[in-house]
C-alpha cells in the first residue's frame, strides 16, 4: 500500500499542473516529459525530493497523494532541467530546489488559505523559479544551456499550419516542452477527461491570440508565442477549477483572459530585463485577482468542492442543488402535532419587505376552517392557547408576556407583535416567536432552552386577528430587526417528508422527530467495518468490506480500497453525499437509498436526486455535463422512497434515459448498521460486522 501511494503521489505531481488528480494522466505527463531525458530526470527528481521531505515532516496522507503540494516543485525541476545543462551540479540544484519550494508551497498555502481564502496556485513555482535564475548569474559552475539543442520532431513542426502549431506548442509549454507533439498528446489526454477542460483551453488560447493580433497586427507573432499557455491556465482556472462550469464561468473566464494579454506584454518587458520568462506570473496574478474579486461579492458559483475533473464538480453542484435547497439557518416547527401553513415568505397580508422573511401557523379542520361554531369567541379557534415550543437551541434575550389577546374582531395596531420571545442561536441569528397568550410565557431573559422547550401557549396579541403563532429569523435581538431567509429542518406533508425545506401557504404540516433507535443504528464510528456478501439472483458471487474512515476535514466516509462512500446526518436525516472512485458496490449502497429519514413513521413518501455518475455512463454522463454547463436546467436521475416499517425503505430510481425505474432495498438491522440492501438483482447481506476500537 505505502508503494502504491508513493507512485499515486508521484503521479498526481504531474496530473496536478493541469487541475487534474488522475494518476493515468499523470503517467502520461512523466512519459512525454522524458522525451528530452535532461527535462524528465529533473523533473522526477524535484518531486522526489519535495515528497521525501514532505514524508520527513509527517505531512498527511491526503495532502501527498493529491499531489497538491509537489506540483510546484515539479515544475521548479523542469524549469532547471529545461534551461540547464545536464551534470551533477544540476541535479543538486534540482533537488535542493525541490525542497525549497515545498517548503515555500506550506507557507504560501498557510498565508493564503487563511487570511485570502485563496489557492496558491503555481506562486511557489514562479517565485522559486525567478530567484534560482537570477541566483545563477553567480554560479561559473552552472552552464545555462540555452545554446544545447532541446528535443524536437520536425516534420510535425512543419506540416502543422501554424495557427494549430501554436496552440499545441503553448500546451507543451505548461511542462516545458513547447513541440506540437507534445502539446498533440496533452491535448488527447484533456479531450478524453474532460470536455469541458479541452473546451476552455481551446477558447482561452484563441481569444487571447486574437486579442494580441488586434493590438500587433500580426498572427505569426501571436503564434510563435508560447508564452500564450498563460491564456490557456487562465480559462481552464477560472471557467471549470475554481467556479462551477457555466455561461457565466466562460465569459468570467473570456474576460479574464482578454484582460491578461496587457498583464502579459507588461511583464514580459519588465522580466526580460532581469533575462528571466515570464512562467505563470501573468496566470498567477489575473485568476488570483478575479477570484479574490469574485469572493467578495458572493458570486453564486463559486466551487465550494472542488472534484476530479469540472465535470464531477458540475454533476456534484447541480446535484446538491437539488437535494440541498435549504438554508444554514434551520430552525425546527414551534409546535407538536399537525398546524396549517397560514402565511410564508412574502405573504398575502403583513410578511412584507424587510419582514418578509416570517412563516404564520394555525390549525384547521377537515374544511380549511380555523373555528369552530361561528368563530367569534377567542375560545373557539383551535389555535387558542395550544402549546408553542422552542425552534432553537439557545438563550433567551427578549420576552414581553403581558399584553392582553385581542377580542375576535380587533387588532393591537401599538404593540405590532404582543407578546414575544426572542432567543439567540449560537449559529449567528435571533428567533422570535410572536402572539402569544396574555401571562402564558414561562421562560425568562437568560434562559437557556433546548428545541423543544415549552415557551409559552399560542395567543392573539398584537397586530393579529386570529390566534396563530408567528415565527421569524431576524439580525438583530430588537423586534422589527430585518428578517433573514431559513428553513424548516424537517416535516410531514400530506405524507411526505421535507428536510431542511419551505412548505407552502395552505399546506398541513407536522414535525418530524428523529427517532432515537433509528438514528443509533445509522450512528457509525470510526473503524467500525461491515463484510457483505454480494449475491445476483440468489446466487452468490462476490464478498467485500467497507470500514469507516474520517477526511481530513471531520467528514466520515466508507472506504472499500477502491472507493469513499460519504454520509452524515442533518435535518432528522441520513445521508450519503458523494462518491469518490469507483466502486459498483458502494455505488449500489448510495442508490439504494440516498436520504433515509429518521422517523419511525410508516408509509411515510420522500423524493431525492442522484448524481449523474451513479445512473449514466461514463461517455454519456460527460457530454450531458458538457452541454448541462451551458444550460443549468438539464434533467437528473431521481429518486423516490417510501417508508414500509421503521427498518425497510423501499424505492424506485428514476434515468433520464430510461422509462423503466431501478427498484431498491434498504433494510436495516435490529440492532446495528445496514443488514440488507438490493439493487436491481443485485442483492448486498450483512455477513459480519467488527466495531473497531
Amino acid at each position: 500500500m505505502k508503494i502504491k501511494q508513493f507512485i499515486k503521489s508521484i503521479l498526481n505531481s504531474y496530473s496536478e499542473i493541469f487541475f487534474l488528480e488522475n494518476p493515468i494522466a499523470g503517467l502520461l505527463f512523466l512519459l512525454i516529459t522524458f522525451i528530452n531525458p535532461y527535462l524528465g530526470i529533473s523533473g522526477i527528481l524535484a518531486v522526489l525530493s519535495a515528497y521525501l521531505f514532505a514524508k520527513f515532516l509527517n505531512l498527511e496522507k491526503e495532502f501527498l497523494e493529491s499531489g497538491f503540494y509537489t506540483y510546484n516543485a515539479l515544475l521548479v525541476g523542469l524549469s532547471i532541467g529545461y534551461l540547464f545543462k545536464f551534470g551533477i551540479l544540476t541535479l543538486f540544484l534540482v533537488f535542493i530546489s525541490g525542497i525549497l519550494t515545498l517548503v515555500f508551497s506550506m507557507f504560501l498555502y498557510s498565508i493564503f488559505s487563511y487570511y485570502l481564502k485563496l489557492p496558491i496556485l503555481s506562486i511557489p513555482f514562479t517565485v522559486i523559479s525567478s530567484i534560482i535564475y537570477l541566483s545563477v548569474a553567480g554560479y561559473t559552475n552552472l552552464f545555462i544551456d540555452a545554446l544545447y539543442p532541446h528535443f524536437n520532431i520536425l516534420v510535425l513542426e512543419e506540416i502543422t499550419p501554424q495557427f494549430l502549431s501554436g496552440f499545441f506548442k503553448s500546451l507543451g509549454a505548461i511542462i516545458f516542452s513547447p513541440y506540437v507533439f507534445t502539446g498533440i498528446i496533452i491535448s488527447i489526454v484533456l479531450f478524453f477527461i474532460s470536455r469541458i477542460l479541452f473546451f476552455l483551453a481551446l477558447i482561452g488560447y484563441y481569444i487571447g491570440a486574437f486579442t494580441i493580433y488586434l493590438f500587433k497586427g500580426s498572427f505569426y507573432n501571436v503564434f510563435s508565442d508560447i508564452s500564450s499557455f498563460n491564456f490557456i491556465l487562465i480559462a481552464v482556472a477560472l471557467g471549470g477549477i475554481f467556479l462551477i462550469p457555466s455561461i457565466k464561468s466562460y465569459f468570467i473566464a473570456i474576460t479574464a483572459v482578454i484582460t491578461s494579454t496587457i498583464v502579459l506584454s507588461a511583464t514580459k518587458s519588465f522580466w526580460s530585463f532581469y533575462g528571466i520568462p515570464v512562467f505563470t506570473l501573468p496566470f498567477n496574478l489575473i485568476t488570483l485577482m478575479f477570484l479574490y474579486v469574485i469572493g467578495i461579492v458572493g458570486f453564486p458559483y463559486i466551487a465550494k468542492i472542488i472534484r476530479k475533473t469540472p465535470e464531477e464538480t458540475l454533476d456534484l453542484f447541480l446535484t446538491s442543488q437539488k437535494r440541498f435547497q435549504g438554508t444554514e439557518r434551520g430552525i425546527h416547527l414551534p409546535f407538536a402535532g399537525e398546524w396549517t401553513v397560514w402565511q410564508g415568505f412574502d405573504g398575502k397580508w403583513t410578511h412584507k419587505g424587510q419582514l418578509k422573511y416570517a412563516y404564520d401557523f394555525v390549525i384547521t379542520d377537515e374544511n380549511g376552517k380555523t373555528y369552530t361554531n361561528e368563530g367569534l369567541n377567542l375560545t373557539d379557534y383551535y389555535a387558542f392557547r395550544k402549546p408553542v415550543l422552542s425552534p432553537i437551541r439557545g438563550r433567551v434575550v427578549k420576552v414581553i408576556s403581558d399584553l392582553p389577546d385581542n377580542e375576535i374582531g380587533t387588532v393591537d395596531k401599538e404593540n405590532n407583535w404582543g407578546n414575544y420571545v426572542v432567543i439567540y442561536d449560537e449559529r449567528g441569528f435571533y428567533v422570535e416567536i410572536s402572539h402569544f397568550a396574555q401571562d402564558s410565557i414561562k421562560v425568562k431573559v437568560g434562559d437557556w432552552v433546548e428545541v423543544g422547550t415549552f415557551l409559552g401557549l399560542c395567543g392573539n396579541s398584537g397586530y393579529s386577528p386570529q390566534p396563530h403563532i408567528h415565527v421569524q429569523v431576524q439580525l438583530y435581538p430588537e423586534v422589527g430587526s430585518p428578517t433573514l431567509p431559513f428553513s424548516f429542518v424537517s416535516f410531514i406533508s400530506n405524507n411526505e417528508f421535507f428536510s431542511n425545506d419551505l412548505p407552502k401557504e395552505g399546506e398541513k404540516i407536522k414535525p418530524a422527530f428523529a427517532d432515537r433507535s433509528k438514528t443509533n443504528k445509522l450512528s457509525f464510528y470510526l473503524d467500525n467495518s461491515f463484510i457483505y456478501e454480494v449475491f445476483i439472483d440468489n446466487k452468490k458471487i462476490d464478498e467485500f468490506e467497507m470500514s469507516v474512515k474520517m477526511a481530513v476535514d471531520g467528514t466520515f466516509y466508507f472506504d472499500t480500497g477502491k472507493g469513499k462512500l460519504y454520509f452524515g446526518k442533518a435535518n432528522e436525516t441520513f445521508y450519503f453525499y458523494r462518491l469518490d472512485g469507483f466502486d459498483e458496490y458502494l455505488k449500489d449502497i448510495f442508490i439504494s437509498a440516498p436520504k433515509i429519514p429518521l422517523t419511525s413513521e410508516k408509509n411515510v413518501i420522500f423524493k431525492d436526486f442522484l448524481p449523474f455518475k451513479l445512473t449514466t455512463s461514463k461517455i454519456l454522463k460527460d457530454f450531458i455535463l458538457f452541454i448541462a454547463s451551458f444550460n443549468h436546467s438539464v434533467g437528473l436521475s431521481k429518486y423516490e422512497g417510501k417508508t414500509i416499517n421503521e427498518k425497510i425503505i423501499e424505492g424506485k430510481v428514476y434515468s433520464i434515459f430510461s422509462k423503466k425505474p431501478i427498484l431498491t432495498k434498504l433494510e436495516l438491522d435490529d440492532v446495528f448498521g445496514i443488514k440488507k440492501i438490493k439493487v436491481g438483482n443485485r442483492t448486498y447481506k450483512l455477513k459480519t460486522i467488527n466495531f473497531g476500537g
